[in-house]
């Protein structure tokens, strides 16, 4: 009996260390109005309502609740994802989650060191991030890619697993995401 024990938690806990993050509205969901702080970007200093200005074009939400330099990397392909698309068909910007994670100047400033040249960064300040959202604690990052405000497709990453194929699967859907 010992033994099928040791044998079932040896085989179980790799599994459960596997468990895909989920967070954010499901796909068909809605992608609700907010208010951020600015941290980069034309309208720095300013709280700001992306999604009310997106209206019914393509739009990517990154919600992060760290600055790494995985997320670097994916906000890298989603600045070019916006730059290699005509100007308005696509809207992206990242939401760091709690205002005592990151001021907005060293936000600003990370942005600048990632690179970032078209899509902007911004404080919530709340930790948990927007109610509607429903973002889960353990995620470390969140992107949620929507159309007309509708939800088509979300990602949700623990802390330290955005690798190659995790950007890769964001950026397949991006690509996609209101192509005809």
């Amino acid at each position: 009996m010992r033994f099928a024990f040791l044998l079932t938690a040896v085989l179980v806990s790799p599994l459960a260390a596997k468990d895909p993050c989920v967070s954010g509205p499901a796909p068909g969901g809605k992608a609700g109005p907010y208010s951020f702080l600015v941290a980069s970007g034309p309208q720095r200093g300013q709280p700001t309502c992306y999604v009310c200005e997106t209206a019914e074009k393509a739009g990517v939400i990154v919600f992060a609740r760290s600055a790494t330099p995985q997320l670097g990397k994916l906000m890298q392909k989603r600045d070019k994802a916006v730059e290699d698309r005509p100007k308005g068909e696509l809207t992206a910007w990242m939401t760091v989650l709690g205002e005592k994670t990151l001021s907005i100047d060293a936000l600003g400033k990370w942005a600048k060191e990632q690179g970032l040249k078209v899509v902007p960064t911004g404080v919530f300040d709340d930790p948990v991030g927007p109610p509607s959202y429903k973002l889960a604690s353990d995620a470390d990052i969140t992107v949620i890619l929507f159309l007309n405000r509708k939800v088509t497709a979300t990602f949700a990453y623990h802390a330290g697993n955005v690798d190659d194929a995790a950007v890769k699967a964001v950026n397949d859907g991006v690509t996609s995401l209101g192509k005809k």
